[in-house]
């Protein structure tokens, strides 16, 4: 019988394929594929359902397969685990291919969209600048350790210590003086990369239809817009602005037993990166709004008013989230609400 599914345990160097036939028997089973043979082998495959782990790689080889007209799913491998027949004590390349196999035909199954090359060029652009980031805010760290060992203790705020460290620059003895010398000036330089990057981001958008849609809406820069098109392309993958809201983990966590509802925290599942451009717009839009008269910014006092800060600026991320959904899936169809 043909195979109609096939599992594929991702790796850089040797993959792990199982296939079934309409009777869920295996008829493919490939313990070891060479890199080098695995397009060969998927070629020679009639099309069919294949089910990877949504990992490093996999949406080059989603990609690569849907060439041969193949139809590819992803699943986080969280979701993948559960269906590993041998259990946590029995994992192997082997056994994941076949998990992998079964959990690709679960009609509940929740897939990950493939990007295309373009949408990954895009987030090569955010995951750089995310990267410098973080380098320059462990440097930053890194100066004010350095300088508290000297009895200097600086704030928080990134632009004090800067400011500060400079001033005391000339008083530091030896190599004390080198060093921290050197640290301002890579700072400096990381400042100047992130500069250029933002431009990189802003260029990005304003080419962009769909990010420039996005960008109409309050709270919603370049980055977001940028990030979010980079992400979900035109959202089609989701039902509903609900339930991209809840991919993004900007929903409460239910904890309901016995007829009674119990709501908690938001569940922080799915992207953190577009889930922090979301909150931050939402703090902006917060900020901005007290001295606004527009719907927007009226319901946004309101809920701050009834429910604190932090839950309002949660409520305008998911509103937001949930007008960008609209905006991507309904495209010209949409109307900005009154």
């Amino acid at each position: 019988m043909a195979i109609v599914t096939v599992g594929i345990d991702l790796a850089k160097n040797v993959f792990a394929v199982h296939g079934v036939d309409e009777s869920g028997k295996p008829a493919l089973v490939r313990p070891e594929v060479p890199r080098a043979k695995l397009l060969e082998l998927i070629a020679s495959l009639p099309p069919c359902s294949i089910g990877m782990e949504a990992c490093s790689g996999a949406h080059h080889w989603a990609r690569e397969f849907g060439k041969f007209g193949h139809t590819v799913r992803m699943m986080a491998p969280k979701f993948v685990a559960p269906y590993r027949m041998s259990g946590k004590r029995g994992k192997n390349d082997a056994a994941d291919a076949a998990a992998i196999c079964e959990a690709v035909t679960r009609p509940n199954m929740r897939f990950v969209p493939a990007k295309s090359l373009d949408q990954q060029s895009r987030l090569f652009v955010h995951r750089a600048r995310q990267g410098y980031v973080e380098q320059r805010t462990a440097l930053i760290n890194r100066i004010r350790g350095l300088l508290s060992e000297l009895g200097i203790v600086l704030p928080l705020k990134a632009a004090t210590v800067r400011r500060e460290a400079h001033e005391h620059l000339e008083d530091l003895p030896g190599w004390c003086n080198t060093v921290v010398g050197d640290m301002l000036s890579e700072l400096t330089h990381l400042d100047e990369r992130i500069g250029q990057y933002d431009k990189h981001i802003a260029q990005a958008a304003q080419e962009d239809s769909q990010a420039k849609q996005l960008m109409r809406l309050t709270g919603v820069g370049p980055t977001t817009a940028s990030a979010i098109v980079a992400t979900v392309g035109k959202g089609h993958d989701f039902t509903c602005g609900r339930q991209f809201c809840a991919w993004l983990g900007l929903v409460p966590g239910q904890y309901s037993s016995g007829g009674k509802q119990r709501l908690g925290r938001i569940t922080k599942a799915g992207d953190p990166y577009l889930r922090t451009l979301l909150i931050m717009g939402g703090r902006a839009v917060l900020s901005a709004a007290k001295n606004k008269t527009d719907p927007l910014s009226r319901w946004a006092v309101s809920v701050q008013e009834r429910r604190g800060y932090w839950k309002a600026v949660v409520a305008i991320a998911a509103k937001n989230a949930r007008m960008c959904w609209a905006m991507l899936a309904r495209g010209e169809a949409f109307r900005m609400p009154a």
